[in-house]
């Protein structure tokens, strides 16, 4: 692969402040595929001197492109290319396995834990109607799309709507997909919050990375017909997986 010149890519009299060309030149190399998705790029000594312009003027353009989610910096690694491939667009009410088909990868499931416990215990919301005793199965996987870790998700659902769920073997399949073909069940809507925070101990391993990476957390409740029937919680690795949300005035 031919790399782009670097120092044919910066004019001081342009008019274009340095950093905006700077970031310019990097968009290109990246969208050549000079670095694919994971790849680390140079360092910023390293693109300072290539460029012949300070530290500081590199560290706007890179965190230009960090802001554009182009780039994904990891503390003490470096500034990484992001994998564009797992953005998810607007979506229905689909499950994973549907939303990682919509972009073009195969998703992956491994139940971590599988087990009853309580609606108090599982910290179920109100929106769910069940009291604190309720007896409710709680299954926590480690999804992947395209064989790479993404998110962990533990599903809560109530074992007086499900009876047996808590006995049948998952495997790697979707659970939407049990859900409707063995309980009759067809999600309708959603709601989800999203929060940022730190990736925790019991999660790092699962999705290879380090304690305290930056994270989605999402929580979602999910009603078919007959009302909310599933509260799920997810930590989705914030270098793998993008929301794209378009928005419009009625």
């Amino acid at each position: 692969m031919t790399a782009i010149p670097y120092s044919t890519a910066l004019d001081p009299a342009s008019g274009v402040p340095l950093y905006m060309q700077v970031e310019q030149s990097l968009q290109e190399r990246v969208d050549a595929g000079e670095w694919q998705a994971g790849e680390r790029v140079p360092t910023e000594g390293e693109l300072c001197e290539a460029y012949g312009v300070s530290r500081v003027t590199i560290r706007q353009a890179l965190a230009r492109m960090v802001d554009r989610g182009v780039l994904v910096r990891e503390r003490g690694r470096g500034t990484f290319v992001r994998d564009q491939s797992l953005t998810a667009g607007a979506r229905g009410v689909t499950s994973f396995t549907v939303e990682m088909a919509a972009i073009g990868l195969e998703a992956g499931s491994l139940v971590v834990s599988m087990a009853p416990t309580t609606a108090a215990r599982a910290g179920v919301p109100p929106e769910m109607g069940l009291g604190p005793d309720d007896p409710v199965v709680e299954i926590r996987r480690l999804r992947t799309g395209g064989g790479r870790p993404v998110g962990v998700q533990t599903s809560v659902l109530s074992l007086a709507r499900f009876p047996g769920l808590d006995e049948i073997d998952l495997g790697t399949g979707s659970l939407y997909e049990l859900l409707r073909t063995r309980y009759g069940v067809t999600p309708v809507e959603a709601v989800e919050t999203f929060t940022v925070g730190g990736v925790l101990a019991e999660d790092a391993e699962l999705l290879e990375v380090k304690v305290g990476t930056h994270a989605f957390y999402v929580s979602r409740v999910t009603s078919d017909a007959r009302g909310v029937f599933e509260y799920c919680h997810s930590v989705m690795r914030g270098d793998r997986y993008r929301l794209r949300l378009g928005l419009r005035n009625q």
